[in-house]
């Protein structure tokens, strides 16, 4: 199921990004280059393993994992959190876990576009990059 994810995805707007990136934690500064930065999201598979590429002229990452298996990340507001990659039917799911919290970036496709919402906060829309 997570073949229909695996393409190279251009952001297009969010929504409440500021009020995520404050509720982590956050700085302002880095809230501030956060929300004017356009991230290109890159998902493929190799396998069992899913790779998830994030690209900005912030800062890029990359991380390989198997499905449900956790792994260690540093993300680009330098959290450094346990994930997990899973599918709940036909939503990628990419769970982070650190200092007792827990984030999760739920991830579907409408319309031709890919979906990312976290349920608290913030709701993104990329478009396929062609």
């Amino acid at each position: 199921m997570v073949e229909a994810f695996c393409a190279t995805w251009k952001l297009v707007d969010s929504k409440n990004f500021d009020e995520y990136m404050e509720a982590l934690g956050v700085p302002f500064a880095t809230r501030q280059v956060g929300n004017a930065t356009k991230t290109t999201v890159i998902i493929s598979t190799d396998g069992e393993r899913v790779m998830l590429r994030t690209l900005s002229t912030f800062r890029n990452t990359e991380y390989v994992a198997k499905f449900g298996e956790e792994f260690d990340e540093e993300t680009p507001d330098d959290r450094r959190v346990k994930s997990t990659f899973t599918m709940e039917g036909d939503k990628f799911v990419h769970t982070q876990k650190w200092d007792g919290k827990e984030a999760r970036l739920i991830s579907e496709i409408k319309n031709g576009k890919m979906v990312m919402v976290n349920p608290l906060y913030s709701l993104y829309n990329f478009s396929v990059q062609h």
